[in-house]
């Protein structure tokens, strides 16, 4: 993401609809593992941007540090007093099995070699560790959204199963994220010319809290959404990638 974006982001997560459920959604998978989160277990989040999420990992117990690649996002995460790593996700300086949880939220679909990012985080999550791994989903919705956040692809379910599985991780849960919005967010992909992150009234900013807040109550995750959701673990006594 180039730094235009990033401090576009910084500016609107806080209160914009789509960053404050994410952080919700990450806040509700923390809280079903609050006995692994210590003060001391390690978590590493991954293309951090300017850290938000990085802020809900330690608020709920872990040792969390921001990884990102860009300039601009370590930058913004310093200035906020979040210890980050400036650093290529394919290429994690960083030691084996030293993290109990690896956050990934929206960085796989930006690299064409996506399948190194997935064996890196294999390689330091410790045995029992746990990865929470979203992506943009669904081809047909590729919009100039996509290019001007320098995606690579959106993903099927399959497409993304297979990717995890053959870094060694197994599936604990998958499902679709965003799925009330998407006939919305279809309509208006057709007719972008660039990122969706731009300002709009409180009014639609309600609206669309309200909307995805809703499917926290309904068994919408088994169908299409905008995002899949995934959370994966490295078995107890997996020493190596699949593909090693």
């Amino acid at each position: 993401m180039e730094g235009t974006e990033v401090r576009k982001l910084v500016a609107v997560e806080d209160k914009h609809w789509w960053y404050r459920e994410r952080r919700a959604l990450l806040a509700r998978q923390l809280r079903a593992m609050a006995a692994e989160g210590d003060g001391q277990s390690k978590a590493l989040d991954i293309g951090a941007a300017g850290g938000g999420n990085t802020r809900v990992l330690r608020a709920h117990g872990w040792a969390a540090t921001a990884l990102e690649y860009g300039e601009e996002g370590a930058q913004v995460a310093h200035e906020r007093g979040i210890p980050v790593i400036r650093a290529d996700a394919r290429c994690l300086p960083l030691a084996d099995q030293s993290h109990g949880l690896v956050v990934a939220y929206d960085i796989l679909e930006h690299l064409a070699d996506d399948g190194l990012a997935a064996a890196e985080i294999f390689r330091i999550l410790r045995p029992g560790g746990v990865a929470l791994i979203a992506v943009p989903c669904d081809m047909k919705l590729w919009s100039a959204h996509d290019v001007a956040v320098d995606h690579v692809r959106r993903y099927d379910r399959d497409e993304l199963v297979r990717l995890l599985q053959s870094a060694g991780l197994e599936i604990e849960d998958i499902r679709s994220w965003n799925v009330l919005l998407r006939p919305i967010a279809a309509w208006r992909r057709k007719r972008s010319t660039g990122s969706d992150l731009t300002e709009m009234s409180s009014a639609v900013n309600m609206f669309l809290s309200a909307v995805i807040a809703g499917e926290r109550y309904l068994p919408v995750g088994g169908l299409p959404g905008i995002s899949l959701v995934v959370r994966a673990r490295r078995p107890v006594g997996a020493w190596q990638t699949l593909s090693s």
